[in-house]
């Protein structure tokens, strides 16, 4: 199955982790999984869904334009909140900095979320 989405995830990703570990000084050590940035409730909630087995909107591809900008709408959510988790586990004196960062990327990425659908369908 063709995801048009796996790069923006990929960047997503890449944009999480380079928040969570801004500054070699800052990272402790790398962790395994950015799953561990993960709130507690979210974290229950996606181990229900998994038990469920794969849902059935993961084997349907977004047809149009608006379907694609949702989705790429929440992925960028998912990772501002992944970004705010790692931030959160950081020192008080980095976190903000570190919240900022992560809420102004958000706020870029959706900025630019129907430029790079409308780039998408050209």
């Amino acid at each position: 199955m063709n995801l048009p989405h796996a790069t923006t995830l990929r960047n997503v990703a890449a944009a999480c982790a380079a928040l969570a570990f801004a500054g070699a000084a800052h990272a402790q050590a790398t962790p395994e999984s950015a799953d561990s940035n993960v709130p507690p409730a979210t974290a229950q909630k996606q181990a229900r869904e998994i038990a469920q087995g794969d849902p059935g909107r993961w084997f349907r591809e977004d047809t149009t334009a608006a379907q694609r900008l949702r989705t790429l709408q929440k992925e960028i959510a998912a990772g501002l909140q992944e970004a705010q988790g790692a931030c959160r586990k950081m020192a008080a004196s980095e976190r903000a900095g570190c919240m900022k960062e992560a809420r102004a990327t958000y706020q870029q990425e959706m900025a630019g979320a129907r430029a790079q659908i409308s780039a998408e369908q050209r």
